[in-house]
């Protein structure tokens, strides 16, 4: 799969001697014309792709259908296919290591339009996460607007919104 993206968060300047831990991820892309599946998260203002960390061992096409099933209620997820990698670096913020190493597998997918019940982590459920059919020019716009103006962005929010730029270059 082609790497789409390396980041480093501005306050990586370097990797020398710095303690790295890895975590492997995936994301959902489904989409119906100028619509995509997206979670809003309340907390940080933005959209991002479904999706999360692969368990050990965990097939990432597998891990990619039970993320999007977890998060959005998906159902009749088929016609998978990967899209791309996007890496990046970014603060650990335990003690046990100094940067995160996160590797996202991105897959394209279609999806039964109307979703079933979620099994979100309480996390998600605090952090005001939820399903959305959005379309994506839409998205695109508010997470810049949310870059440009919000104090309370994510971490996250850089590497959404290149993807769904990415990803609004292929829809016709």
């Amino acid at each position: 799969m082609e790497t789409l993206k390396t980041h480093y968060h501005p306050a990586i300047q370097t990797l020398e001697n710095k303690t790295v831990f890895t975590r492997l991820a995936t994301r959902g892309i489904a989409t119906k014309g100028e619509h995509i599946l997206l979670m809003y998260t309340e907390r940080y203002e933005d959209y991002s792709l479904p999706g999360g960390g692969l368990d050990l061992n965990e097939d990432q096409i597998a891990g990619m259908m039970r993320e999007l099933t977890e998060e959005t209620g998906a159902t009749g997820i088929k016609n998978i296919n990967p899209f791309g990698i996007y890496e990046e670096y970014r603060p650990w913020h335990k003690p046990d290591f100094d940067i995160q190493h996160m590797i996202s597998y991105c897959y394209t997918c279609t999806v039964d339009e109307k979703l079933g019940t979620t099994n979100l982590e309480s996390y998600e459920i605090k952090n005001g996460m939820k399903a959305v059919w959005m379309n994506i020019h839409e998205a695109i716009k508010h997470n810049k607007h949310t870059m440009a103006n919000s104090e309370k962005k994510g971490m996250s929010i850089e590497r959404e919104t290149f993807l769904l730029q990415r990803i609004a270059k292929t829809i016709k």
